[in-house]
């Protein structure tokens, strides 16, 4: 059901050598993107009648309208089942509580007596945030991405899902119970590539947005890369992926159990155990068989994914080479479950979130673990980060020196200026004095 890469015996490559023998999903981004340019643009030309005709060719309902009306808010939150109320109601308290400690503050540094520079961070003004539809619902990705952007200070905020012909053309009802539950009064039946359409350019309905966040297919991911420049986007993400270091300590049952829980996402899910214990890898298979048989979701998605190029069972000669493929990988999610696995976490250098031993498991973090869910996939975890409070701030520095302070370090910038051949440069500061000024001490 899942192929083995055995990289014992010999030195491990470094670099891209090494991260060519990882297991890795097909998903070329840059051939979608051909396809959605034309959906995208339809959005720019017809607005929100390319919306409605998007939604009857793709999710077969005809919209009267885009923007979901706010009694269909009040009532999917009135008819909410009281125990998915009171888990979503947690998953937000917990989100809340780690959101709200990334904020950050405005600083001021003294440079020079005189010269200063502060660091005030501000908000985007206005977001668009996606929640995927499709094989699942995800009511979780509503708060994973509102949360931060509330905890930030964003002032707009507007939420896209794609219409369901079930619900009459309305988004999941759990998906609008979860924007009622959180506030967010905005949202949009509108899915895919046109959803990142409708929040870039905007519609009669909708304003255009400054950023776009949120989890998608490869559809949302190539329009995202299409309107990079345009707006500011979280990432391309691309098929959600698990990677399991784990040594002889684990519980196989365990290790299968979260394999197959990233699986039933989809077909091109990514299931990864790197091990230096041949016995767990053999467990770990025996483990899937009976696990697999009992799941829902197994011919059209557990079963694709396990079995597909981008799942594998890795097997190392120690944690210490373990260290080095989970490294190259760059798992969105990385759970270590080994011998002293706090102290093995915190040699790990690439990853989107970590899970620690046998009671932090990747399903706590995509719900109520006060973690964010919005990771890097596709080995982005080498550059980039989880969606957070930061995602949604801008950095600007405030400069303010005073006429000495300036007069100090004058020589100085138009010595540079004129080392790079920029006269004028100097020019701005040789015309605030009479060009005497004190060659620094």
């Amino acid at each position: 059901m899942i192929s083995r890469i055995d990289l014992r015996g010999d030195a491990l490559p470094e670099g891209p050598a090494l991260r060519d023998l990882l297991p890795r999903a097909d998903f070329d981004v840059s051939v979608a993107l051909e396809k959605v340019r034309p959906i995208c643009e339809d959005v720019h030309h017809r607005g929100d009648a390319a919306l409605i005709d998007a939604a009857e060719r793709f999710d077969g309902v005809r919209l009267d309208q885009v923007r979901v009306p706010a009694a269909a808010l009040t009532r999917a939150l009135r008819e909410l089942d009281p125990a998915v109320r009171a888990a979503l109601e947690e998953s937000i308290r917990r989100a809340r509580i780690v959101h709200r400690e990334q904020r950050r503050g405005t600083h001021t540094t003294q440079v020079v007596p005189g010269g200063t520079v502060t660091e005030k961070w501000v908000p985007v003004q206005r977001v668009g945030l996606y929640a995927p539809g499709g094989r699942s619902v995800y009511p979780s990705s509503v708060i994973m991405n509102v949360v931060p952007a509330q905890e930030a200070g964003v002032e707009s905020i507007a939420l896209a899902s794609p219409a369901q012909a079930e619900f009459g053309g309305l988004p999941h009802p759990t998906i609008l119970a979860a924007c009622a539950l959180l506030g967010v009064d905005e949202v949009y039946a509108a899915g895919g590539a046109t959803a990142v359409a409708m929040f870039a350019y905007g519609t009669e309905s909708c304003a255009p947005a400054d950023m776009v966040t949120g989890p998608g297919n490869i559809w949302v991911a190539a329009a995202k890369r299409y309107f990079t420049g345009r707006i500011g986007i979280d990432a391309e993400a691309g098929p959600t992926e698990i990677a399991v270091l784990a040594d002889d300590t684990a519980d196989p049952a365990h290790v299968a159990s979260d394999l197959i829980s990233q699986a039933e996402h989809d077909p091109l899910a990514a299931a990864v155990l790197v091990t230096d214990s041949a016995d767990l890898a053999d467990a770990v298979e025996k483990e899937l068989q009976p696990q697999v048989a009992a799941s829902k979701h197994v011919d059209d998605r557990i079963v694709p994914a396990l079995s597909g190029k981008q799942s594998a069972i890795v097997l190392v000669d120690g944690i210490d080479e373990g260290l080095k493929v989970v490294d190259a990988y760059g798992a969105e999610h990385l759970e270590i479950q080994t011998a002293d696995a706090v102290a093995v976490a915190d040699r790990v250098k690439n990853a989107g979130a970590i899970f620690i031993g046998p009671w932090a498991p990747v399903s706590l973090g995509d719900y109520a673990a006060g973690s964010n869910h919005v990771l890097p996939t596709g080995g982005c975890a080498c550059h980039s980060s989880g969606l957070s409070v930061q995602s949604f701030l801008r950095g600007i520095h405030i400069v303010d020196y005073t006429k000495d302070a300036l007069a100090e370090v004058a020589h100085h910038v138009v010595t540079l200026a004129e080392a790079e051949d920029l006269p004028a440069h100097g020019a701005a500061i040789k015309a605030r004095f009479d060009w005497k000024v004190p060659q620094g001490k």
